[in-house]
């Protein structure tokens, strides 16, 4: 792909500082950026290689003023990292190399398959599937019965999509993610013996839902496991029966959510963060990375850490003086070496 400054700051409603005809032809890190690359400046820290940089482009800020002589061509956008994503959005469009329906995929006679779907060898799609227009499976992937697939999803390679279940359109399933795997349902009996219970459930996955590699989306035990629209999930994360997560939140690696917790709108999960079961996080909660959470969280948009997690803010004050424990033991120690001798001068019972 190659384009001109003038170009990209028509697609992004940016003005150029500098040539409009310089050309680009890919995008690069400021810092390591070559003659055709455009790249970004959004962190003041890396002010300085705009100065020095051999990117032919640099995305700044509206306000950006340099201080010193440039020699490449700025272009000044509105908000620079979301100009970025649109931008990455149009050289980092996949040619996915998959045509047609192979002739070594297995579908059955039954499943419906919409118009200019991309189907791979080894993919297996099962009875009264159904797969929308533009729909792209990698090799080795599985789609169990009656289970429906929106327009333009792409299923990379070992995605298994178990019975009944429903992906919306536009979504995008890393590889070896498992959706509708059994939820962990079991019952201990007078023997202390430990009987599976059947989930009958499904999972629903509705528009513009990314999901990472190596995630575990569980069918509900009754009714449905439901990931709403826009939600992004990283790799790692493992969703039990019946979870409820709500549109826009944002889910970081090895996070897991335990069976029947609702997690509201525009929430931020950090990495490793543990949801205990049967909760409900209000909608804008931030929970940082390796926080547990064993109680709901009521307030919207407030932020939480630690294990029990609990107010961000008051986190940070009892951190401050956790820290601190051993100096202060070690003061107590000397107070009391001090109360005691005091106390002996004044002839004071211990007792």
């Amino acid at each position: 792909m190659q384009v001109t400054a003038q170009d990209v700051a028509n697609i992004l409603g940016g003005e150029v500082v500098g040539d409009p005809a310089t050309i680009i032809t890919g995008p690069g890190k400021i810092e390591e950026a070559i003659a055709g690359d455009i790249s970004f400046l959004s962190n003041p820290k890396y002010t300085n290689h705009v100065y020095t940089t051999d990117a032919s482009a640099v995305l700044v800020s509206e306000d950006f003023e340099p201080e010193q002589e440039v020699t490449t061509t700025l272009i000044k956008v509105k908000d620079v990292y979301t100009s970025l994503g649109v931008l990455l959005q149009q050289f980092g469009q996949v040619e996915h190399g998959i045509s047609g329906v192979s002739d070594q995929a297995i579908v059955d006679p039954s499943a419906r398959l919409g118009d200019n779907v991309s189907i791979a060898a080894g993919v297996v799609i099962a009875a009264d599937v159904i797969i929308g227009n533009g729909a792209v499976l990698y090799p080795q992937v599985y789609i169990g019965k009656g289970t429906e697939i929106g327009v333009d999803t792409i299923l990379y390679a070992g995605v298994k999509v178990m019975h009944g279940c429903f992906i919306g359109s536009n979504c995008i399933i890393w590889s070896n993610t498992v959706i509708g795997s059994d939820g962990f349902g079991f019952s201990q009996d007078e023997e202390r013996k430990y009987n599976k219970i059947p989930q009958i459930g499904n999972v629903i996955i509705k528009n513009d839902v990314e999901i990472g590699a190596n995630c575990a989306i569980d069918r509900a035990t009754m009714g449905s496991t439901i990931i709403h629209e826009g939600v992004k999930l990283d790799n790692l994360i493992q969703v039990a029966h019946n979870v409820e997560i709500g549109g826009h939140t944002v889910i970081a690696g090895q996070a897991g959510i335990a069976g029947s917790s609702k997690v509201g709108k525009h929430v931020v999960v950090g990495g490793q963060v543990a949801i205990s079961g049967h909760l409900t996080i209000a909608d804008g909660a931030m929970i940082q990375g390796k926080s547990g959470v064993g109680g709901n969280i009521k307030e919207e948009n407030s932020r939480w850490f630690g294990t029990p997690a609990i107010d961000y803010r008051n986190y940070l004050r009892s951190y401050a003086h956790f820290r601190n424990l051993p100096d202060m033991a070690q003061k107590m120690k000397s107070l009391e070496k001090e109360i005691a001798a005091l106390k002996k001068s004044l002839g004071v019972d211990e007792a």
